[in-house]
C-alpha cells in the first residue's frame, strides 16, 4: 500500500516459457493504427527536480477541491509527461499510477518509464502526476509531532505487552492536528476523488481513452476508475494487488500484512541461512524465524540507544518495522539482516537517513486523509484490543500491529462516499500481474480483486517474492507477458503462472 513500497512502509506505510496469448480486443483500435497526440489546453513547462529526464515536462491540471460542488475552489493536480518517441507508433498516453496512499508517480516517466521496452514507449506518451495533496499539487499538513512521524508510530505497533492504550492517545492527538491544521482539502482527499481527478487528467490532455500502470495501492485506484468509466479505459496493467473489499478496504490492508510476512519471511530465513552469505544469521532457515523473535523481545526488555534515528533507539518494534520493510525486496534483505547482527552485538548501525521533514508531514497527511475519507472505521478500543489480542497469538512476526488503532479510529471527519464495489461489468481489458510472496498485497488479496473482475480481467501469477512485480521484482515470463499487452493489446487466453 506504495513509490510504491515507501508510503507503505512509513505508514502501515509486490515460468512458463511461451505462453498463448489472445488477439488484440475488439475494444481497441488497431495497434498499427496511429493516433495522433490530441490538443490540449496545458500549458507545458520544464519540470523541477533533479536526475529527471530533460525531456519530461510539467503542467497543472485543475480540478474541483469537492466533487459534491464543481463550480466552487479549484486546486491543482500537476502532471508530467515523455512523449512518445515514435509519434508514427503512438496510440496513446499510458498512465503511471503510484502506490501509498501518499506516492507520487511525477518522475515515473523519467524513473521506472524508461525501463519500459522500446515498443510500449513508442506506443504511449508517459504520464506521471503528483495525487491532489501532494506537492507540488495543492497539498496538505497535519503539522505532526516530530516524534509522530516515526514509522514505528505511524505504523500501530502494540506495546510489548500487547496492550493500545497508548495507541489511542497517539491516534487522538494525530487526528487532532489534522483537524487543525489540515483545512478544507483534508476532508476532500479519497480513492474517488483521486479516479475522478484521473479523468480529469484524461479529458484536459484531449485523450477519448487512457492506459494505465497501477502499482499496490494503485490497482485500488485503477480498480476504482474502472468501475465509475469503465468506457475511458484502453488497457489497464495492476500490479501487485490489493483485496477490494467494500466493507474492510484499508483495514483490510493493514491486516494483510499477516499473511504477507508469512508468505515472504521463509525466503528471508533460507537467504540468512545460506552458506556464504557474508551477513549469514543462522546455520538453517529454521532457525532464522525463532531467532528474530527472541532478539525482537530482548529488544523490547533492553533497547538500544539509537542517537540520530527515530525514535533514538533501536526497540523491539523498531526491528519488526524493519522486518516489514526489508520484505518488499530481496535487495533489502541485507539490511535486516546486518540489522539484526549488529543488535547482537549490542550496537546499531549509523542511522537511517530520513526525508526532509516537510515531505514527512506531506505525505502522512496525505496517507491518513485518504485511508480515513475512504470509509468508516471502528472507534472501540474493545473491538482493537480484541483483535490485536488474537493477531499476536496466530501472527507473532506482526505482533498484532495489522489488527491495532490507527489514526482513523479518531478521524473527525465522516466518509463523504460509500466505498465503490468492484464488479465484472465493463470491457474485458486489464491485465493483473501478481507476485506469489508480497508482503504488502499478498496473492490471497489479489485473488479478490481477480474474482471480484471475472470476464474483465486476466491474472499473471508470478513464482517471485517481493512488492512490485513488472519490471521490479517479478521474472522475465512475467514482464514480456505485461509488456505483450501494454505494446500489442494480447492478453493470455486465461490466467497463467510464470515459474
Amino acid at each position: 500500500m506504495k513509490k510504491t513500497t515507501h508510503t507503505r512502509a512509513a505508514w502501515m506505510a509486490v515460468s512458463a516459457a511461451v505462453l498463448g496469448v489472445a488477439a488484440p480486443f475488439a475494444t481497441s483500435p488497431p495497434a498499427s493504427v496511429a493516433a495522433a497526440a490530441p490538443a490540449s489546453s496545458l500549458h507545458w513547462t520544464r519540470c523541477t527536480g533533479s536526475g529527471l529526464d530533460p525531456r519530461q515536462e510539467c503542467a497543472a491540471v485543475k480540478v474541483p477541491m469537492d466533487y459534491a460542488h464543481p463550480g466552487g475552489r479549484k486546486i491543482d493536480v500537476v502532471i508530467s509527461r515523455i512523449p512518445s518517441e515514435k509519434p508514427a507508433a503512438r496510440r496513446g498516453a499510458l498512465l503511471l499510477i503510484p502506490g501509498g496512499p501518499g506516492g507520487s508517480s511525477l518522475d515515473d516517466p523519467s524513473g521506472k518509464g524508461q525501463k519500459l521496452p522500446q515498443s510500449v514507449r513508442d506506443a504511449y506518451d508517459l504520464i506521471g502526476f503528483a495525487p491532489r495533496g501532494l506537492a507540488p499539487s495543492t497539498s496538505v499538513s497535519c503539522g505532526l509531532d516530530h516524534g509522530d512521524l516515526a514509522v514505528s508510530t505511524l505504523r500501530p505497533w502494540p506495546a510489548p505487552d500487547g496492550s493500545i492504550g497508548q495507541n489511542m492517545v497517539t491516534a487522538r492527538r494525530m487526528a487532532g492536528a489534522c483537524a487543525r491544521n489540515g483545512g478544507d482539502l483534508i476532508r476532500h482527499i479519497g480513492t474517488i476523488d483521486e479516479a475522478r481527478d484521473i479523468d480529469r487528467i484524461r479529458a484536459t490532455l484531449g485523450e477519448r481513452r487512457l492506459s494505465a500502470w497501477g502499482v499496490s495501492y494503485g490497482t485500488y485506484v485503477g480498480a476504482v476508475y474502472s468501475r465509475l468509466f469503465p468506457h475511458r479505459i484502453d488497457r489497464m496493467v495492476l500490479d501487485s494487488n490489493d483485496d477490494p473489499d467494500p466493507t474492510r478496504i484499508s483495514r483490510g490492508w493493514l491486516a494483510a500484512y499477516e499473511t504477507g510476512a508469512e508468505d515472504s519471511f521463509p525466503e528471508f530465513a533460507k537467504w540468512a541461512s545460506a552458506p556464504g552469505n557474508q551477513d549469514r544469521l543462522a546455520a538453517s532457515p529454521a532457525e532464522v524465524r525463532p531467532l528474530f523473535l527472541r532478539l525482537a523481545a530482548h529488544l523490547d526488555r533492553a533497547p538500544i540507544p539509537w542517537p540520530g534515528a527515530n525514535p533514538e533507539q533501536l526497540n523491539g518494534n523498531v526491528l519488526r518495522q524493519t522486518m516489514l520493510d526489508s520484505l518488499y525486496s530481496p535487495s533489502r534483505f541485507p539490511a535486516l539482516a546486518r540489522l539484526m547482527l549488529a543488535a547482537q552485538h549490542g550496537t546499531v548501525p549509523p542511522a537511517p537517513a530520513a526525508p526532509p521533514e516537510p515531505a514527512q508531514q506531506n505525505l502522512v497527511a496525505v496517507t491518513a486523509a485518504t485511508l480515513c475519507n475512504d470509509m468508516a472505521w471502528p472507534t472501540s478500543a474493545a473491538e482493537y484490543r480484541k483483535g490485536v489480542a488474537r493477531s499476536r497469538a496466530e501472527h507473532p512476526l506482526t505482533a498484532g500491529m495489522p489488527r491495532n488503532v490507527t489514526v482513523c479510529a479518531a478521524w473527525p471527519y465522516p466518509p463523504e462516499h460509500a466505498p465503490i464495489r468492484i464488479t465484472a461489468k465493463g470491457p474485458s481489458n486489464i491485465l493483473l500481474v501478481q507476485n506469489e510472496r508480497d508482503v504488502a498485497t499478498p496473492l490471497s488479496g489479489a485473488l479478490k480483486l481477480r474474482d471480484a473482475f471475472g470476464a474483465r480481467a486476466v491474472m499473471v501469477t508470478v513464482d517471485s517474492t517481493g512488492h512490485g512485480s513488472y519490471l521490479a521484482n517479478g521474472n522475465a515470463c512475467g514482464d514480456a507477458t505485461v509488456s505483450r499487452f501494454l505494446a500489442t493489446g494480447e492478453r493470455p487466453d486465461g490466467d497463467i503462472r510464470c515459474a
